[in-house]
């Protein structure tokens, strides 16, 4: 006969100790949200801690809801970076990264709406209008290192407080360490009570597949200028991971990448001169990626003429966008 069962232990769920749950910890989403080229990526990721989102001057660079978390004390802090709002034009591209917009805002518990210090366009108004009263809104005013007199920032704010029932005002450079940590106990305080839904040392739900893809389309843009439509695009082909070989060495990453372009004089514009810019493209992301991924890469490129694809919904989808 079995001894009867006196008792049984059942170890707590992830966020809870054997009390129960944390009531300490906080827990929420926080989106970041704005015009193009306003600094939100930059933003991200100071407020991370490490790059998870790509930046450049050229606007759209970010093209996708990118979530990177931080977790400081007993909050975890889940940021999501979104494309900027796009309205200049009404392709299939554009659609997908507004419907991204629309939705990252629906579902959080606040909003960073961010800004050019002293500034507001008319971009700004129409992603403005996207936000409703339900949640609350900060208006971060970015770039503050640009401003040359700061006594025109109190009026300015004022005219921004007609415009939107904002929780608050934080003017900032999201360059400033300082501004960075000042942020970080403004939000905290928005975010409820609840446990953490990532391990405390996550940094973002996004893949190195993904991370490889974004850096190659960052050292495209940020090496072409203007000249290259920003309707370019990358597509990662092939990407497999080897162990390492012996103890101490790193593990290997073999990537293959296309970079798809709407005309042959842009291909000739990202190949270069005897393939000068290309295989600059290959080094630098390969060299950062490498950095990032703490592992060694081994990384190909390749160039192809897509005409018309950003209108194409079908071509869209199948190039990663929702």
């Amino acid at each position: 006969m079995n001894d009867p069962i006196d008792s049984i232990t059942i170890p707590p769920a992830e966020g809870e100790d054997a009390a129960g749950p944390n009531p300490s910890q906080r827990c929420g989403l926080v989106a970041i949200v704005g015009k193009p080229n306003v600094g939100k990526s930059t933003l991200l990721n100071a407020l991370v801690g490490q790059k998870i989102s790509i930046t450049s001057r050229k606007a759209q660079t970010t093209r996708h809801r990118i979530t990177g978390m931080r977790t400081l004390g007993s909050t975890q802090f889940v940021f999501v970076d979104t494309p900027g709002f796009q309205t200049l034009h009404a392709n299939a591209l554009n659609r997908s990264l507004n419907k991204t917009v629309v939705g990252a805002v629906s579902d959080v518990d606040l909003i960073l709406f961010v800004v050019e210090a002293g500034s507001f366009t008319p971009a700004d108004e129409r992603v403005l209008k996207l936000l409703g009263a339900g949640i609350p809104t900060v208006l971060i005013a970015n770039k503050l290192d640009n401003v040359h007199r700061r006594g025109d920032i109190a009026p300015w704010l004022q005219t921004m407080q007609q415009k939107h029932a904002f929780a608050e005002f934080v003017p900032m450079s999201a360059k400033n360490p300082k501004d960075i940590e000042r942020l970080f106990g403004i939000c905290e305080k928005y975010l409820p009570e609840q446990a953490w839904w990532y391990a405390e040392d996550e940094l973002t739900d996004r893949s190195e597949r993904f991370l490889a893809s974004e850096l190659v389309r960052e050292k495209l843009f940020r090496l072409t200028g203007d000249e290259l439509p920003y309707t370019s695009t990358v597509v990662i082909d092939k990407f497999e991971e080897e162990p390492p070989a012996r103890k101490g060495q790193k593990r290997l990453l073999r990537i293959a990448a296309t970079i798809v372009v709407q005309r042959d004089g842009h291909k000739a514009m990202v190949i270069g001169d005897k393939g000068e810019r290309i295989k600059r493209i290959g080094t630098e992301t390969r060299q950062e990626l490498e950095k990032l991924a703490d592992a060694k890469v081994f990384l190909e490129l390749w160039v192809k003429v897509r005409s018309g694809w950003a209108d194409d919904e079908a071509r869209v989808r199948s190039f990663g966008y929702e």
